[in-house]
C-alpha cells in the first residue's frame, strides 16, 4: 500500500499539477491538506475521472481536507471530538478512514501565528485533543498511519537553522513536547528510511528559500508498531516544489507490504 501526504495550498490552484502527480505516482491513498474551499466547490468530478474516490471536509478560504483513494474507504470521519469540545470540530483540520484494515488520518495543525498568541494557545489545546483521540482510534485500529502538515518540526535535525529558529513558532519545546504526546507509541516513518539531516518538506516562497534548500520538515507520515515492520521505503518527492505554480510543500510518501 502507497500512502502519500500533501499540503496543496489551495486545490483550485493546484489541481492539475496533482492529476498529474496522481497519474505519475499512483498512491493507494492520498491525504490533501489545505484545499481552501468549499465541499460545492471542491472538484470532486475532475480527481474521480483521474480514478479516485474522494472524501473532503472543506471550509471557504481556509484549511480543508480530503481523503483520496483507489478503493473506497470505511468509517469516514470528520473532526475527532472524543469529548464534545469544540476545539475539534470548530475547523475543517482532521479527516479519517479505513483502507484494507488501515485507519488513515489526515490533519492540518494550527499553524500557531506568534508564540504567546491566542492562535499558539488554540495550537496547543488542539493537539492535545488529537492525542486524546488518537489513543481511542488505535484501541480500535492497531494498524494506524497518522499524516499531515503538522506545522512542527519535531528535532533541530528538521530545521535548517537551528538557532536561528530556536523557541520560534513551529519548533518551540511546547509545540514539540506536544507533538510527542500526539505520536506516542508510533514510528516516524520517513525518517525510519530518511536519518540525514537537510530533509526538508517545506521551503517559504520568498527569498529563494526552497533553491537553498532553507526549510523545515514539518510533513510526517507516522504509523503505529505493527506497520512498522512493514514500511518498505519512504520519499519526499522535492520536485513537487519547482516548476510554475507549486505548492510551498512536498509530497511525502511511504510504501507499506504485508
Amino acid at each position: 500500500m502507497k500512502i502519500a501526504t500533501w499540503n496543496v495550498n489551495s486545490i483550485r490552484v493546484r489541481l492539475p499539477r496533482l492529476v498529474a502527480w496522481l497519474q505519475q505516482h499512483e498512491p493507494d491513498v492520498l491525504c490533501l491538506q489545505e484545499t481552501k474551499t468549499v465541499d460545492e466547490q471542491f472538484p470532486f468530478a475532475e480527481l474521480q475521472a483521474a480514478g479516485y474516490h474522494v472524501e473532503h471536509w472543506g471550509q471557504k478560504t481556509y484549511n480543508g481536507v480530503a481523503l483520496l483513494s483507489k478503493q473506497p474507504g470505511s468509517d469516514i470521519t470528520r473532526g475527532f471530538a472524543a469529548d464534545g469540545n469544540p476545539v475539534a470540530t470548530e475547523q475543517a483540520r482532521c479527516i479519517a478512514g479505513t483502507f484494507g484494515g488501515v485507519r488513515v488520518v489526515s490533519v492540518y495543525v494550527p499553524n500557531g501565528s506568534e508564540v504567546g498568541s491566542d492562535k499558539y494557545t488554540y495550537k496547543l489545546a488542539w493537539l492535545a485533543e488529537l492525542a486524546t483521540w488518537l489513543q481511542g482510534q488505535q484501541k480500535s485500529w492497531p494498524q494506524l498511519v497518522l499524516c499531515g502538515d503538522m506545522n512542527v518540526a519535531p528535532t533541530d535535525a528538521d530545521v535548517h537553522d537551528p538557532q536561528a529558529w530556536h523557541e520560534q513558532v513551529l519548533c518551540t519545546t511546547a509545540e514539540r513536547n506536544a507533538f510527542a504526546t500526539v505520536t506516542a507509541g508510533m514510528t516516524d516513518l520517513i525518517r525510519l528510511h530518511q536519518p540525514q539531516a537537510g530533509l526538508v518538506t517545506w521551503w517559504d516562497y520568498r527569498g529563494l528559500s526552497f533553491f537553498k534548500n532553507l526549510g523545515l520538515r514539518i510533513d510526517h507520515i507516522y504509523g503505529t508498531s505493527p506497520l512498522e515492520a512493514q514500511c518498505t521505503a519512504a520519499v519526499v518527492d522535492r520536485a513537487q516544489r519547482k516548476g510554475e505554480q507549486p505548492s510551498d510543500h512536498a509530497p511525502v510518501i511511504v510504501e507499506l507490504q504485508a
